[in-house]
C-alpha cells in the first residue's frame, strides 16, 4: 500500500507539472515565446485558489471558502489577466530580451509573496487549504486517488482542446508567426495580437497548475515559487518534444521521474559528508540530461508532428 500511496502522489504532482508544461508548449512551442517567468503565473494561480478556496485568516486577505472548482476557474482567469497586462509592454519583445523581462515579472511576483504579510502572510503561508473529495473519500490514499483522476481528466480536456486549436487556421499562424514573423505580418497576420492571445492562455494553464498544487498540498508560500521550477518545466518541454502536446506531458512524467529517482539514488550514494549537497548534484544531472538531449536528439522523445497536405504526401 505504501508502495500504491506514493504512485498515486507522484502521478498527481507529474500531472501539475504536465498542465504547466502544457501551457508553455502553447507559448514556446507552438508560438516561440519565451517566457521563462513559468514560475511565476503558477505562484499568480496558487494564491489565487487559495484566496478564494482558504479558511479566513486574521492577518492575511482570502478567506471565501468556496469550493475549489470555482478556485481553478478563478486562477485561471487572474493569472490570464496578469499576463494581458505583462504582456501589453512585453511581448512585443524577442528572444533574450522577452526571457529577461519575463524572468523580472516571476521575481517580482516572489518578492510580493514574501513582503506583502498582510495579503500573503509571507513565509508563514497560507494554509489550511481545501482538498476535493477528501471529505468524501475517507481516506488519504482515498482522497489523493480521485485527486489524481480529476487531473488525469484536466489534462485529457485541456490536450484535446489544444490539439484541435494547433490543427486549425489559428494554429497553423500560430508555427507561421514562430517561424518568420515579419513574413507573417507581411500576409496581413496581426503577430503581436497572435503571441499576446497565446502567451495570455498559457500563463492561464500556468495559473491552473499552480491552484492543482495549492488544495494538492493545502498550503502555498514564496518557496513554492524558487526559479527551479521554471528550469523543470522548460526541461520537460525540451526532453517531451517541443510543440507536441503529447510529448509535454509524456516530458512531465519523465522528468519527475528522475528527479525524484536521483534524489533516493545520491542519498544512497553519497557520503554523509556530501549528503547536503543531494539538491545542487540532481540540477546537475537534470542539467546534463537537458544537455544530452539538445545534442542527441533536440526534437524531443515525441517530435513536432508537422501539417502534411494530401497533395505533398502524394509527391515522390
Amino acid at each position: 500500500m505504501d508502495v500504491l500511496s506514493y504512485l498515486v502522489f507522484f502521478l498527481v504532482v507529474a500531472g501539475i507539472y504536465a498542465v504547466a508544461t502544457l501551457g508553455l508548449n502553447l507559448q514556446w512551442g507552438f508560438t516561440g515565446i519565451m517566457n521563462v517567468g513559468v514560475v511565476g503565473f503558477f505562484g499568480v494561480g496558487a494564491y489565487t485558489a487559495a484566496y478564494v478556496t482558504g479558511p479566513n485568516y486574521p492577518d492575511a486577505f482570502g478567506g471565501f471558502g468556496l469550493h475549489p472548482l470555482v478556485g481553478y476557474l478563478a486562477a485561471m482567469v487572474v493569472s490570464g489577466a496578469v499576463a494581458f497586462v505583462v504582456g501589453l509592454p512585453t511581448i512585443r519583445l524577442k528572444h533574450d530580451f522577452l526571457a529577461i523581462g519575463t524572468f523580472g515579472i516571476a521575481i517580482c511576483i516572489q518578492l510580493v509573496a514574501m513582503n506583502w504579510k498582510s495579503a500573503t502572510r509571507g513565509f508563514d503561508g497560507l494554509h489550511s487549504l481545501p482538498k476535493p473529495f477528501a471529505a468524501a473519500a475517507g481516506s488519504p490514499f482515498a482522497a489523493n486517488l480521485a485527486y489524481l483522476v480529476m487531473v488525469v481528466a484536466i489534462i485529457l480536456l485541456v490536450t484535446l482542446a489544444l490539439e484541435r486549436m494547433v490543427r486549425s487556421p489559428w494554429g497553423r499562424m500560430l508555427r507561421a508567426v514562430r517561424e518568420d514573423e515579419t513574413a507573417s505580418a507581411a500576409l496581413g497576420k496581426d503577430a503581436f495580437r497572435v503571441r499576446l492571445q497565446t502567451f495570455v492562455m498559457g500563463s492561464g494553464l500556468m495559473g491552473l497548475s499552480g491552484a492543482l498544487y495549492a488544495n494538492f498540498t493545502g498550503f502555498v508560500s514564496p518557496q513554492d515559487l524558487l526559479p527551479i521550477f521554471t528550469f523543470q518545466v522548460f526541461v520537460m518541454l525540451v526532453v517531451g518534444g517541443s510543440g507536441n502536446n503529447w510529448g509535454a506531458i509524456l516530458g512531465a512524467v519523465v522528468i519527475w521521474g528522475l528527479w525524484t529517482a536521483t534524489e533516493t539514488v545520491l542519498s544512497a550514494l553519497l557520503p554523509p559528508g556530501l549528503q547536503q549537497q543531494v539538491a545542487a548534484v540532481r540540477i546537475v544531472m537534470v542539467g546534463l540530461i537537458l544537455v544530452a538531449m539538445l545534442l542527441l536528439r533536440p526534437q524531443g522523445l515525441l517530435p513536432e508532428r508537422r501539417n502534411v497536405s494530401p497533395e505533398a504526401r502524394l509527391k515522390p
